[in-house]
């Protein structure tokens, strides 16, 4: 069994890759929940979504996230009526999250909701948040001359990511327990693959659940990541500037830096082999094969490379 831990878009494209060269069946993604929001009353996983999009080859290609051929008349009513529209949520997406509120409601845990959508796509594969307990994630923003906390997705989507962030808090990780399943998944697995997330908001709050971050250090020696870097930059979303901005070095070896004491494998682009004796200096061993992952054939290569860091052999 493989076990990964996953954000969104980047876990997203690399998963879409393994399920091509490994059983569904016997892949595992714990997803963060961080990145979790209540609006209009509804409950939106956003990652845990853009995952099951994404396999379900119904993203909305160009977003990255969101289904295809969306149509967004709800949110234009919203919109109309001066209400909260900078999260824009499409018409059938909001079914999903009318579905998940609606059993949340009705007492079912998160995990067994996403368990449901994921059987109603029928991805074959198990998708697990890292907890059913109440997890977000603060970000601390220069606004704009004094520091303010906001919610992730204000600062994320509202504010497009484009304001300094001075500290990060995972409100609920003290208290929060793994979602059934979880620990197990990380005991029983061949491998443990940290997808190309951002390190710090997408990983981050899975490594905030101590049982979690425990059971992921027990597996370091069989645990490969990838880098989400490639040089210097994201391919998607703020991760350098994110990095750069709380005091980390927005390289493969700040991510290496991060990942040393979960990771004992780091997958770098070939944009980055001159820093693999950076890597290397981390105590982490770098394995360099091509992680832009530019089509669906790109991402099976990837993840073929990932899985031969940690002797899992593949399908042809």
């Amino acid at each position: 069994m493989i076990c990964v831990l996953a954000g969104g878009v980047g876990a997203a494209r690399l998963l879409a890759g393994l399920v091509q060269v490994v059983p569904p069946a016997e892949i595992t993604v714990i997803g963060n929940v961080g990145d979790d929001v209540e609006l209009h009353g509804l409950h939106v996983s956003p990652d845990l979504d853009t995952i099951t999009y994404t396999l379900a080859d119904q993203v909305d290609p160009e977003r990255g996230w969101g289904l295809r051929d969306e149509t967004w008349r709800a949110m234009e009513m919203v919109g109309r009526y001066g209400g909260i529209d900078w999260f824009n949520l499409g018409d059938r997406d909001l079914g999903t999250h009318l579905y998940r509120t609606q059993r949340l409601a009705e007492g079912a845990a998160l995990s067994t909701v996403t368990a449901e959508i994921v059987a109603a796509w029928d991805l074959g594969l198990t998708l697990l948040p890292v907890t059913d307990d109440p997890l977000r994630t603060r970000v601390t923003v220069v606004d704009p001359d004094a520091e303010r906390e906001v919610g992730f997705q204000e600062w994320f989507v509202q504010r497009r990511h484009a304001v300094p962030v001075t500290g990060l808090r995972f409100v609920g990780a003290a208290d929060a327990l793994p979602a059934p399943g979880v620990l197990e998944a990380l005991d029983a697995a061949e491998a443990v693959v940290v997808a190309p997330s951002n390190p710090l908001v997408s990983i981050g709050p899975l490594l905030a659940v101590d049982q979690v971050a425990e059971a992921v250090r027990a597996r370091r020696a069989t645990t490969v990541a990838v880098s989400p870097i490639v040089a210097g930059a994201a391919l998607k979303g703020p991760a350098d500037r994110l990095m750069a901005d709380l005091g980390h070095e927005p390289s493969v070896a700040g991510v290496a830096r991060l990942y040393r004491d979960v990771a004992s494998t780091l997958v770098i682009d070939g944009a980055d082999a001159g820093a693999a004796e950076a890597v290397a200096a981390e105590g982490v061993t770098p394995v360099v094969a091509r992680t832009v992952m530019s089509d669906r054939d790109v991402a099976a290569g990837l993840a073929r490379a990932v899985l031969a860091t940690v002797g899992v052999e593949t399908w042809s």
